[in-house]
């Protein structure tokens, strides 16, 4: 099988998997991209944190996503979470002071808004990839997991998964689309519900809300997401593709806006006291002692 370049910076590998599949791999240390047939694999791979994300794992992301879409045999893509969790949220490890800098109050909102919306085009070009998503949910699924996970087109879930938009447990409001995309998922009812609080529900909320549209046994869930990723490749792939342009177009309507608006808010927030503190707090596994400032 002749593939893409590899995507994430490592070595091509081409192997013979049972039953004399072809499966082309494309790995780094942060994510991996497999081909079966006409689905491609993408999984987050930092199994021992849990698939933290951070922004280089970010990068890996989108390039690994960006070879798959451009790959014509690919009709489909599954996505998942190596290890015992899909992913955990972002990685709070280090000193958050250090992300962005600025000399004042003011030129640190103004550079963190820049970050903020090199992170919106990045996930936009995810969400925009032709082919449908499938994403495979386990273990935890956490703040920037469930962000990653409502850019796929389809979500499934293992019994035990746990849910949960923990920002606002840690002084900072979401800045990456996520309460938007979840407006569009379970309404804004729920998205209030599950984003203000920061509560944890399992799978079984997701499904009843919407969240996600099947649950299955733990051990069964990565064969679920295939065969369901092979299910939507057997279809006709322009009208797939023309298919989710158009519910995107309809669903998506004023996001571009709305993301602006979410940068600017939220880059206020990335300069309070209560930002490092809740950060301080999540180190040291305390709870945080928020003042409103």
């Amino acid at each position: 099988m002749v593939g893409p370049k590899p995507p994430c910076g490592a070595t091509n590998l081409v192997r013979r998997a049972a039953g004399g599949l072809r499966t082309l791999a494309m790995q780094n240390d942060l994510v991996t991209l497999e081909r079966d047939g006409a689905v491609a694999i993408v999984s987050l791979n930092r199994p021992d944190r849990l698939n933290a994300y951070g922004w280089e794992m970010g990068g890996a992301f989108v390039r690994c996503m960006e070879e798959a879409a451009a790959d014509l045999e690919v009709r489909s893509i599954v996505l998942r979470g190596n290890g015992r969790a899909f992913c955990a949220g972002l990685d709070l490890s280090g000193d958050v002071r250090e992300r962005i800098t600025g000399r004042s109050p003011a030129e640190r909102v103004r550079n963190y808004y820049e970050r903020f919306r090199a992170s919106h085009r990045r996930m936009q070009l995810v969400e925009d990839v032709a082919q449908p998503v499938v994403v495979a949910l386990h273990g935890y699924c956490l703040g920037a997991g469930l962000e990653v996970a409502l850019l796929g087109d389809v979500r499934l879930a293992a019994e035990g998964t746990v849910f949960a938009a923990p920002e606002v447990g840690i002084g900072v409001a979401i800045d990456g689309g996520l309460d938007m995309r979840l407006c569009e998922e379970v309404g804004p009812g729920w998205a209030k519900w599950i984003t203000l609080t920061g509560r944890r529900f399992p799978a079984e909320k997701a499904l009843e809300i919407g969240l996600v549209q099947e649950v299955h046994p733990a051990d069964g869930l990565q064969a679920a997401a295939l065969a369901l990723a092979r299910e939507i490749a057997e279809r006709a792939p322009l009208a797939v593709q023309g298919t989710k342009r158009t519910i995107n177009a309809w669903a998506k309507r004023g996001m571009t806006e709305a993301l602006k608006f979410e940068a600017m808010s939220t880059s206020v927030c990335f300069v309070s006291d209560d930002l490092l503190e809740g950060y301080a707090a999540g180190r040291e596994r305390r709870p945080p002692r928020f003042e409103g400032k």
